[in-house]
């Protein structure tokens, strides 16, 4: 059985990775929908398999389309998803999947009514192999019981080289809605619980007053029964960095601990996906550049077997929970 996929809005560049991801396993992408003229050249230029219709009701109507995947403008992503389930789509959006606690709400109720399966690709955990190999360590007990988590997140304006509504708060989410979607989701799955609260949470522009609605650094504290946490996300990457951010995890257990260079080794070695295991036996590096990525294999097979492998809804939903809850708590006290 070939799943067929269809992507509807295109505007964030994360949609090329998360068509790639499917391809990869033997996936079939057969049309697309984007309004933009420009997105749409770049995008049928890499995949000329996929048709571009001018309606997207095309794709949603199309019984042998069984995924939808978006990366619309953050705030258009929930409705686009909402959409695909009604019409018995599975959906894999980018982060963020939503930006409202309301949007949240119709997300969880469409999916729960429909049965469809609603996946965000959270990119820095199920597309980068370090953290990936992380995981494995850490189920397997090399560091023993996990009791903190450091998630730093910076990335780079490119000298805000990016589209208006990135710069727009409601377009976007806020910092928190949006980069740090990722470290929530990298929380959960470390502590292995979902019994998480944000404990503080704060948001600022320190750096960008000519555009005053984007937030440039943002941190947050968290805290499970038995772990805590703490994220910082920015857009500081300085020009020097060979890279678009120095994306970086550290995982303390009770008996060694886990620190990820997800992108560049500063230190000088070439590549990214750098993990080093500090334990009971010493200091070692990790070369993660081969360790397999089995979420787009476990979700074609959810799709078709209708399990939830890749990731359950509940871990998918409480991620941008506290990404949501975490950027009302910053933006109140701010």
């Amino acid at each position: 059985m070939t799943i067929k996929f269809a992507a509807i809005g295109i505007n964030h560049g994360h949609i090329y990775g998360q068509c790639d991801l499917l391809l990869r396993q033997g996936a079939e992408l057969v049309a697309f929908h984007a309004i933009e003229d420009d997105l749409a050249q770049a995008f049928a230029a890499k995949y000329p398999q996929a048709k571009r219709v001018a309606d997207k009701a095309a794709i949603l109507e199309d019984k042998d389309i069984a995924l939808v995947l978006t990366s619309a403008i953050t705030s258009e992503r929930a409705g686009i998803s909402i959409e695909a389930m009604r019409h018995g789509k599975d959906v894999m959006s980018d982060k963020a999947g939503m930006t409202t606690f309301a949007q949240l709400d119709e997300l969880k109720r469409v999916q729960a009514e429909t049965k469809r399966i609603y996946s965000i690709c959270y990119s820095e955990h199920f597309e980068t192999r370090s953290t990936v190999k992380a995981g494995e360590l850490v189920r397997a007990g090399a560091i023993g019981e996990v009791v903190n988590t450091v998630g730093l997140g910076p990335h780079s304006l490119n000298n805000l080289a990016r589209p208006k509504w990135f710069f727009e708060r409601a377009k976007y989410g806020g910092i928190l809605c949006d980069i740090a979607s990722h470290q929530f989701e990298q929380f959960l799955f470390f502590a292995d619980t979902l019994d998480v609260e944000v404990v503080s949470a704060s948001v600022a522009n320190r750096h960008n007053p000519q555009t005053p609605e984007l937030q440039d650094v943002g941190d947050v504290h968290l805290r499970s029964p038995r772990t805590t946490g703490y994220i910082r996300v920015d857009w500081f990457t300085p020009k020097g960095l060979p890279t678009w951010g120095d994306g970086r995890l550290t995982i303390l257990g009770t008996e060694g601990y886990i620190e990820l260079r997800k992108y560049i080794d500063i230190a000088g070695r070439p590549g990214g996906d750098h993990l080093f295991l500090v334990d009971r036996n010493g200091v070692q590096h990790i070369d993660c550049s081969g360790v397999d990525l089995p979420y787009g294999r476990q979700l074609i097979a959810d799709i078709r077997d209708r399990t939830d492998t890749a990731m359950t809804q509940a871990h998918c939903f409480k991620a941008m929970e506290l990404a949501l809850t975490a950027q009302q708590m910053a933006e109140a006290n701010s």
